[in-house]
């Protein structure tokens, strides 16, 4: 137990006592201190532009979901903030290191999962995680006192002196993520880190990254399940064309963009269905697909109505934050 007048943060497997501001690798006041500053960020390829002028914060301990469709810009952004694109012009500081000029010192302090895993298969799940943590000059003493917590943390100490050929898809993505932990990072910038996972293994990689962020890590991800960014992100930046279109947590971005409920209705008679109604006032309409979405205040009616109707499937519902993709953009998340 700590001594009287000692608190004790306990980040990533470290206990750093506070015994005062100076003992803290950043101060009590500034816990929530910004550490990305983005403005009028703009990035071009070949005459154009993907990037336009992007302009936001992500505080300490946010975790920030960046999303939009294919050529939204969120990939570009997302390379910018780890040093590894230059921005085109604007002004860009991660942990108070000015971006591109100081870029080599910010990695240091940072760890990155790229959407496709890039592990060693010569080399074992230990050996990965021993290797990589040579990159950033940490001593064989420091790295075996690491080892422990970070097997822990992707569940795999069992498996640590496993070849990576023998893991499985969830295995190795979270074998990604704890050697992206290894350098004891400020941040943890992850690159759809569930794709192509099935549902069960995505939860597992969920509650990983949860309990990172119950411990105070900043995370930043792009992400094309909904699901996910409503159950890690505490806010949402949502990209189209290079730009914000949005920037809230997943329930203001619900509550001010979209209708609270939606009635989506499919089937072989769901456009004679469609036809034959008088829409009140206040009910909006569109089809996306072989589905007709209608959305409002309250839409009884609308589902009472569907009894009269065979060949007709309809799911009635409170609205997500898949709806308000699709309005912003105009575009399914899903095929994006």
């Amino acid at each position: 137990m700590a001594a009287p007048g000692r608190a004790i943060i306990k980040l990533l497997g470290l206990n750093i006592p506070l015994l005062g501001i100076s003992a803290l690798p950043f101060s009590v006041h500034s816990f929530r201190s910004p550490v990305v500053i983005a403005r009028h960020l703009t990035k071009s390829f070949d005459g154009k532009r993907v990037v336009d002028s992007l302009s936001f914060e992500i505080r300490r301990g946010e975790c920030v979901g960046i999303l939009g469709p294919n050529g939204a810009g969120k990939t570009t952004t997302l390379r910018m903030l780890v040093g590894n694109t230059p921005p085109g012009s604007g002004e860009l500081s991660v942990l108070g290191f000015t971006i591109p000029e100081q870029g080599r010192a910010m990695r240091a302090r940072i760890g990155v999962v790229p959407q496709q895993d890039n592990l060693d298969i010569d080399f074992t799940v230990m050996e990965n995680l021993r290797i990589y943590g040579g990159y950033f000059g940490l001593s064989e003493k420091t790295l075996r006192a690491r080892m422990p917590r970070l097997l822990d943390l992707a569940a795999l100490t069992d498996r640590a002196g496993a070849r990576i050929g023998q893991l499985s898809g969830g295995m190795k993505r979270r074998l990604s993520i704890a050697r992206a932990l290894v350098n004891e990072p400020e941040m943890l910038v992850l690159d759809e880190p569930t794709t192509g996972l099935d549902p069960q293994v995505r939860h597992n990689i969920w509650s990983m990254l949860r309990q990172l962020q119950n411990e105070g890590l900043t995370i930043i991800l792009t992400t094309h399940y909904m699901e996910e960014a409503e159950r890690l992100c505490g806010r949402i930046i949502l990209m189209d064309r290079g730009r914000i279109l949005a920037d809230s947590s997943p329930q203001a971005l619900i509550r001010d963009h979209i209708e609270p409920h939606v009635l989506e209705v499919h089937g072989a008679h769901a456009e004679s269905w469609r036809r034959s109604l008088v829409l009140a006032g206040g009910v909006r309409c569109e089809r996306i697909g072989e589905s007709i979405f209608h959305y409002g205040d309250d839409l009884e009616v609308l589902v009472r109505s569907l009894d009269a109707w065979d060949g007709v499937h309809y799911v009635y519902r409170r609205a997500n934050l898949e709806d308000v993709f699709l309005k912003l953009t105009g575009r399914d998340l899903r095929d994006a």
